[in-house]
């Protein structure tokens, strides 16, 4: 794996591994944040309080401001009666393209979802605890210990770079697990500093065709938020800016999807792990007719 360029696509079932949601169980996360209701018109009784403080925020400072949230509620409970028969969250924002409404309340309920998905997976731990670290003797049975001890072996940390440089991840996670595993886990075997961990990381080329739910405090842009970390309502609405629709994901002018592809035209070996192989990202990923550099030595392997 080291040794040759390589492209890891990386679906819902990896991070299921750490205790992250799979594609129908995000679903249902999304369809109970997103059933909103009141007692007496006032008294919040179910949904996320969150979200609703964010739609009324949104509500406000829309041009023209508009009346009331009911609008954006229908919309909520569209999505929340819908998942049972919807494929992913992704599919069916994509089946309802242009409906603004509807686009918000589901990113607002993918965000939520994820951030407090990572908040209860394997890998949290609380940064404002000095004694906090990650757990790294309950992921001995991920992937992403195997792979560290594949990328690592037999190797000083000047011969690093040299690696990472050779490989791409193309997640279509919104979540951070690997990111945050790999930033901590070079800090525990090398010994290095925050400051270090984040420089090898620039290293390794990751995409997220879908975004994520905002970028990590360490990644030094705009709209962080540590992993697992519980929003502000404007927080949220930050954030959800950060979630791209199938189509905002193939628009070549809003993504990174020219990149993408060219990442798996260059690479030797291509890697599925927990993928689904759902038609959208399969057409995310399709290369216009174009072939590898070197077909007859790539190789695809699929879980």
């Amino acid at each position: 794996m080291v040794e040759n360029r390589t492209a890891i696509v990386v679906g819902a079932g990896a991070s299921a591994e750490c205790k992250l949601p799979t594609g129908a169980e995000l679903k249902h996360q999304i369809a109970r944040l997103l059933d909103i209701r009141f007692k007496n018109g006032e008294q919040l009784i179910s949904g996320d309080g969150t979200i609703c403080r964010s739609l009324a925020i949104t509500i406000r400072q829309s041009t023209p401001p508009e009346q009331d949230i009911n609008e954006h509620l229908h919309a909520a409970w569209r999505i929340r009666d819908a998942m049972p028969q919807a494929l992913s969250i992704d599919n069916f924002i994509d089946a309802h393209q242009g409906n603004s409404r509807l686009e918000l309340c589901g990113k607002l309920g993918i965000v939520r979802s994820i951030l407090e998905a990572e908040k209860n997976s394997a890998l949290y731990f609380d940064t404002n605890d000095i004694r906090g670290k990650l757990r790294f003797e309950q992921l001995g049975d991920t992937w992403l210990a195997v792979f560290f001890k594949l990328l690592t072996e037999n190797c000083r940390i000047h011969q690093l770079v040299t690696r990472l440089s050779k490989l791409s991840f193309i997640i279509f996670n919104y979540d951070r697990c690997v990111e945050h595993y790999l930033f901590h886990a070079f800090q525990n075997y090398y010994g290095v500093n925050a400051n270090q961990a984040a420089e090898l990381m620039s290293h390794l080329a990751i995409f997220h065709p879908y975004g994520t739910v905002g970028a990590l405090p360490w990644q030094n842009t705009l709209n962080s938020i540590d992993y697992g970390k519980d929003p502000s309502a404007e927080e949220l609405i930050q954030l959800v800016g950060q979630i791209r629709t199938f189509a905002e994901g193939t628009d070549s002018s809003t993504s990174s999807i020219g990149t993408i592809r060219k990442q798996l035209l260059d690479a030797h070996t291509i890697l599925f792990l927990g993928f689904a192989y759902h038609k959208l990202n399969i057409e995310l990923l399709k290369t216009g007719g174009l072939t590898h550099r070197e077909p007859q030595s790539t190789k695809y392997f699929g879980t």
